[in-house]
């Protein structure tokens, strides 16, 4: 288990990220991969009330939905048997931070999800149209209010995140336990400034996109993604520079000495990074789950480590 920030949250370490669900896994997949995961000991679920409203047809909040009917399903209670993560600023009724949308926003997540209180509760992107004091001022109302346990930032920048962590000392309202930021092998600009900033505040990285979009499992090896069938597939390809398939091999290498997945191998990585607490990875099929399950799992030696920061020494154009 791992802590978060400087909250009493103590999870597993690794979160399964809900994107998926309603949108590459039905109801039913979805279910099935949250039983593997729980079944593996995993109890982080993060999401969001935007997921899935870029789908034709859907409206926003379909992840929520489906997990607060396996919650239900399953007799589970979440901030006891599960910690449930969510966010707010992009689902289509519910735009931006300021702190009526945050308070309805947050209501409306709590009715999808069926349950009392969010256990953590992520601002999803800054709004600058918004005066970060209010919206600072809107998250510790909904802490005080007993709605959401613990709040944290997403995409946001080191200096809007000191800002908002001086903000709430000001208004002393709770503040932040954790930032969620672009963070994996092929994407590391975020140790210039924004790891320095958590280290600074204590708060924990819980990292996106961990698996590169796909590329770190070593599915693409190829930047020609012509005929590929999987939603992330283009996005993913991208990555397969030679520089890219240079890490693919060393995980590969690392990962037979541990007897896992080069996904494992990625994730462990990340894991094994300062402030790092638990990255999140999703899952469509319930066989990835065991790589998700593997990559909390093995602790990779320092050499090992220090191997792919060298071979990683590099970005290639952000996607």
């Amino acid at each position: 288990m791992t802590r978060i920030g400087n909250s009493d949250l103590d999870v597993f370490p690794l979160a399964l990220g809900g994107n998926v669900f309603g949108w590459t896994a039905d109801r039913d997949t979805s279910f099935a991969v949250l039983d593997a995961f729980r079944a593996g000991g995993g109890d982080f679920v993060d999401t969001a009330d935007s997921y899935s409203a870029w789908v034709d047809g859907h409206r926003g909040g379909e992840s929520e939905t489906i997990i607060g009917e396996w919650l239900a399903a399953r007799g589970l209670r979440a901030g006891e048997d599960v910690t449930v993560a969510t966010k707010v600023s992009q689902h289509p009724d519910f735009r931006g931070l300021s702190a009526a949308n945050v308070r309805a926003a947050a209501e409306a997540s709590l009715g999808r999800l069926g349950v009392d209180t969010i256990d953590l509760y992520w601002a999803h992107f800054d709004d600058a149209d918004t005066p970060l004091e209010e919206t600072v001022a809107a998250f510790g109302q909904l802490v005080t209010d007993g709605l959401v346990r613990y709040t944290a930032v997403s995409n946001y920048s080191a200096d809007r995140i000191r800002e908002w962590v001086r903000i709430a000392r000001e208004l002393g309202v709770a503040e932040p336990v954790a930032v969620q930021p672009h963070y994996n092998l092929v994407h590391r600009e975020i140790e210039s400034d924004i790891v320095p900033a958590a280290q600074e505040l204590g708060l924990s990285l819980i990292p996106y996109f961990a698996l590169a979009k796909g590329f770190l499992t070593g599915k693409y090896r190829s930047t020609d993604a012509e005929g590929a069938t999987s939603p992330r597939a283009g996005a993913a390809a991208a990555y397969a520079t030679p520089q890219g398939l240079q890490i693919i091999e060393v995980l590969e290498r690392i990962g037979r000495a541990h007897d896992v997945s080069i996904a494992a191998t990625a994730l462990a990585w990340l894991r094994a990074k300062p402030a790092v607490a638990a990255p999140i990875a999703s899952a469509s099929k319930v066989e990835q789950v065991a790589d998700l399950l593997d990559g909390a799992r093995i602790d990779l030696t320092a050499e090992e480590v220090a191997d792919l920061d060298a071979v990683s020494e590099w970005t290639p154009v952000d996607q």
